[in-house]
């Protein structure tokens, strides 16, 4: 009887290696103990093949209701966050930061400090700061303003000359030697071509000017 319960105990699995026992248990603790350790192991195993079908199941009803996975993303951070401002830790954590900055705004280097921005803010010397610099802006502004004019007008006097002295050399040009040579040329040609076309003569009251 005790060699077959020897021999058992051997051959479970949880008994250690090389068939020794631990320190202050017995073979029949070990027994039980794995028999127990299988039972425990196989419920888990069943336990999981359950979650499985449940994780399953919950998926079917969430595609059949329309809920995608971002939309459950955003509801589960939701709560999260939720959760978060409701624990205790987040309420004493938002309590002690209210406490400190009603201190600070309370303390004295605060106020000294509110106090000294405000005489500044009234003082002559910012005020005669902000109208300087509000004056050289507005000279600035009128300074650009005038060069622009400036550009502009010397432009328009530019055009204006260009104008002038193109009108003012077109009679001159007219009146010059070689302007009357080429009009004569240029009305010996059309006479050449008029007569021939009404069969005249090639030689024009004209034939004893150069030749074009």
């Amino acid at each position: 009887m005790e060699s077959s319960e020897h021999g058992s105990a051997m051959s479970s699995p949880g008994v250690a290696s090389g068939g020794t026992l631990p320190p202050g248990l017995t073979e029949e603790e070990a027994e039980e103990m794995q028999l127990e350790l299988t039972k425990v192991e196989d419920e888990i195993q069943t336990l999981r093949q359950v979650l499985v079908a449940k994780e399953r199941h919950a998926a079917e009803l969430k595609r059949r209701l329309g809920i995608s996975p971002l939309s459950e993303i955003k509801q589960n951070l939701t709560k999260g966050w939720h959760e978060v401002q409701c624990s205790n830790a987040y309420m004493r954590t938002s309590q002690t930061l209210g406490d400190l900055n009603r201190r600070v705004a309370s303390s004295n280097l605060y106020l000294t400090a509110s106090s000294t921005l405000e005489d500044i803010g009234r003082s002559d010397a910012y005020k005669r700061t902000q109208e300087t610099l509000s004056q050289a802006g507005q000279m600035t502004s009128a300074a650009f303003s005038s060069m622009g004019s400036a550009i502009r007008n010397r432009f328009g006097e530019m055009s204006s000359n260009f104008s002038m002295r193109h009108s003012l050399s077109m009679p001159a040009m007219r009146n010059s030697p070689s302007f009357k040579s080429f009009e004569d040329k240029v009305d010996n040609m059309k006479y050449k071509v008029m007569g021939r076309s009404n069969g005249e003569s090639d030689h024009s009251p004209t034939s004893n000017n150069a030749p074009f």
